[in-house]
């Protein structure tokens, strides 16, 4: 939450997602029973999905998203790393307008 313009919704009943200007960039399940899931760079997705770590996420693998069903398998560093980088990738993809309604670094 401490990323400009960040929000917070419940959707599908049980997923906490995360989101800038509307679109998503984590998606956590409520319980803690479906994992986390967050946008990657290409380069990282070929590569972190043939780990044991991830998995391509559900439905959004197509964009780039990885899913993480183990939290302790990532460190601290590693997972602000991982919801920092989600969080700029999808900033970056919003159009100039919509960055300066939502008051967002461009």
């Amino acid at each position: 939450m401490s990323f400009p313009g960040t929000e917070e919704d419940v959707k599908w009943g049980n997923d906490l997602c995360f989101l800038v200007a509307k679109k998503m960039f984590c998606v956590t399940s409520l319980d803690g029973s479906g994992g986390t899931s967050f946008k990657v760079t290409g380069e990282e997705f070929d590569e972190l999905s043939s780990t044991d770590k991830f998995v391509p996420a559900p439905y959004m693998a197509r964009h780039k998203w990885l899913l993480i069903k183990n939290h302790s398998k990532l460190t601290q560093k590693e997972w602000k790393h991982f919801v920092k980088q989600s969080y700029e990738l999808v900033k970056a993809k919003l159009p100039k307008k919509t960055k300066i309604d939502w008051n967002l670094p461009i």
